[in-house]
């Protein structure tokens, strides 16, 4: 489209305004107050200058999947954005996002948590996170499974450095009712969570929702919406470096 070749950034504001109105419209059907929710703009395989772009269209957020990605765009970028990390994390790149990063999505594991924990302490820094859930029972999604959260919970909440905000998950793909499922047993598993009034770990959060089903995480009760297509397009995959 030649819009997207002469005016980027009207083009992305364009983008951007469609979503912000579906997630408007979403939060008044479920009676929710449309500020609670935060759109991140995915910028996996999206390179530093459409992220730049992005920030000049009205992106406050931006989540990106691979440590080594964030770290080469992050210094390119100019936009004061707040940088999200949202995909899996390994243990050895911990240390390269502490104090780079306002959010980790993705923790899922005892090893990690601990990991997390060291980096932070020994930076004197605390680094908040979103503890990953599976709740569709995907083998091909990472996560913990229902039963796993609050035993993990009760053993990473007293780490130091280490602040839970929350829950993420991802729905399967295919109808909306198998999201919408999925989406209910997230909220339903954060207010258990609350219940348990687990020192050092709140439930501010729950990421949930992507292009394809954000309107119905938002009607179950999402605060983090994760967009890529909806607002960059189709985009194909990053060349090896």
């Amino acid at each position: 489209m030649s819009s997207q070749i002469d005016n980027p950034v009207d083009d992305l504001r364009s983008r951007i305004g469609l979503v912000q109105e579906k997630i408007y419209e979403a939060a008044v059907r479920a009676g929710r107050d449309p500020g609670e929710i935060e759109l991140i703009a995915v910028t996996k395989s999206v390179d530093a200058r459409m992220i730049e772009l992005a920030g000049q269209a009205g992106i406050k957020t931006v989540g990106e999947n691979r440590a080594q990605d964030l770290l080469a765009k992050r210094p390119l970028v100019a936009a004061p954005l707040r940088w999200h990390f949202i995909g899996t994390l390994q243990r050895n790149k911990v240390r390269s996002l502490i104090g780079r990063v306002e959010l980790i999505h993705s923790l899922d594991r005892i090893s990690l948590a601990e990991e997390i924990s060291a980096q932070s302490t020994a930076a004197g820094v605390s680094t908040a996170v979103l503890v990953q859930v599976n709740l569709s029972g995907e083998t091909t999604k990472q996560g913990l499974a229902r039963e796993q959260v609050l035993p993990f919970l009760e053993k990473v909440s007293a780490l130091p450095g280490l602040c839970i905000k929350g829950l993420m998950t991802i729905a399967p793909l295919g109808p909306p009712a198998g999201a919408r499922e999925v989406f209910q047993a997230a909220r339903q598993l954060a207010e258990q969570v609350k219940r348990e009034k687990l020192p050092g770990v709140e439930m501010a959060h729950l990421s949930m929702g992507m292009t394809n089903d954000y309107e119905t995480a938002v009607e179950e009760g999402s605060t983090m919406v994760r967009i890529g297509t909806a607002i960059f397009g189709p985009r194909s995959k990053p060349a090896k470096e």
